[in-house]
């Protein structure tokens, strides 16, 4: 999944670099960097950069970063090749758009996350698939149980673990993936989900309430 690069006005000194639905002009006055300096910016540095200098190249690191790893979030929740590829093309639309709101508070690769969290979960919700409702901060009471289910699910079998998943609804899956499999912390989930802590940890509980549900369903057993 690449970018298609062609030259489209050689007195202008531009390249269009388009995919579906994206055209982006690049002024070819800009250097292109290829020294390790450049490609060991950090991601903060390179958007600074990309804002002050408006030099396509920082943009582009990051797109070279950070695109595959989209598109596996993407594919992940929507559960289609073509609709992620899509998803993917459009996120880092918005991404290039909104950088000057990027405040730096979090990690580019947190707010980055957030976009296609929130992206993907609009287009389920489009779809009219099932997504359940936020759970209010006063619900949230058993830190006990929730560190039961957090042993329960770290030792459920890998394929098993992967079945369970498909069966939960989208916002289950995305939280207990941002948690598991993406290692996040509960204040990158609550920046990327905009909700406070105690919120968040009442939505993981649940989350896991289910998966183990679904499972002991399946299985006849709880996981191990």
């Amino acid at each position: 999944m690449t970018f298609h690069k062609s030259i489209v006005n050689k007195s202008h000194l531009s390249v269009k670099i388009q995919a579906k639905g994206f055209i982006l002009i690049i002024n070819l006055l800009n250097p292109i960097y290829t020294n390790s300096s450049f490609k060991s910016l950090s991601d903060e540095d390179a958007v600074e950069q990309y804002l002050i200098t408006q030099n396509a190249n920082f943009f582009n690191l990051l797109y070279d970063r950070y695109t595959h790893k989209v598109f596996a979030k993407c594919i992940s929740m929507l559960m289609d090749n073509a609709l992620a590829e899509d998803a993917t093309q459009e996120i880092f639309v918005k991404i290039l758009l909104s950088l000057s709101k990027f405040s730096g508070k979090s990690k580019f690769s947190t707010w980055l996350y957030s976009i296609t969290y929130n992206y993907c979960i609009d287009q389920i919700r489009k779809e009219k698939k099932d997504i359940t409702l936020p759970m209010t901060d006063s619900n949230y009471h058993d830190p006990i149980d929730d560190e039961m289910y957090d042993s329960e699910i770290k030792e459920t079998n890998v394929f098993r673990l992967k079945e369970i998943l498909t069966m939960l609804n989208a916002e289950d899956k995305s939280i207990l993936m941002m948690k598991y499999q993406d290692d996040l912390s509960i204040n990158d989930i609550c920046q990327m989900l905009n909700k406070t802590e105690s919120a968040v940890k009442m939505k993981i509980l649940r989350a896991k309430e289910k998966f183990l549900r679904i499972y002991q369903q399946q299985y006849g057993e709880m996981a191990s």
